[in-house]
């Protein structure tokens, strides 16, 4: 296996991988010397102390991590020190969407501003136009006078929000879900 998630010719599925409290960094650096493709995503959190504020790196999504691996040879993962599973449905993982882990590390390599965001199903679905995020879909929302695209990992029920201009996104036509019977329904 190599660091890019291939094996032969064969690309690997991305999977979620639960671990252990506050042992995300500790799982992710035992994988990856493990030779397996590791992405675990972070952002910046303040921390106020009684006579200083203090920022720290803590993981987006608190208790998981993401790593491609070949879904039939799953014990080396399930071996790992902090590892606890991987996330699916029983006894049977379930790979995450490749689009949702792509836009969370194009989120990832810009330095926009991000935080982690309760996760959302409805709402109107947009498409970054310009900007570093160009290319991205998420639910705009307006918080506190700015807007934030939402990137959500449906597996986990978990989402990430970055700030976006909001001279930088367009709708997507084809909306889905009550929206979509919300609009329909209204004409």
């Amino acid at each position: 296996m190599t660091m890019n998630g291939t094996y032969g010719d064969q690309i690997h599925s991305w999977f979620a991988v639960q671990t252990r409290t506050r042992h995300e960094n500790f799982a992710a650096k035992q994988l990856s010397g493990r030779g397996y493709e590791v992405f675990l995503p972070f952002y910046l959190s303040k921390r106020r102390w009684s006579d200083r504020m203090q920022e720290f790196e803590v993981p987006l999504f608190p208790g998981y991590l993401f790593c491609r691996f070949n879904l039939l040879d799953r014990l080396p993962i399930l071996t790992t020190p902090g590892v606890i599973q991987i996330v699916g449905v029983g006894k049977t993982p379930i790979p995450v969407d490749e689009e949702e882990v792509i836009a969370l590390q194009t989120a990832v390599r810009t330095d926009v501003p991000r935080q982690p965001w309760p996760f959302l199903k409805v709402g109107e679905r947009v498409r970054v136009e310009a900007g570093p995020l160009s290319g991205l879909e998420g639910v705009l929302l307006n918080f506190k006078g700015r807007y934030r695209l939402v990137l959500s990992v449906s597996l986990l029920q978990r989402s990430v929000a970055v700030e976006v201009d909001s001279a930088w996104v367009t709708p997507v036509s084809n909306q889905s879900g009550r929206t979509a019977a919300l609009s329909s329904s209204a004409s």
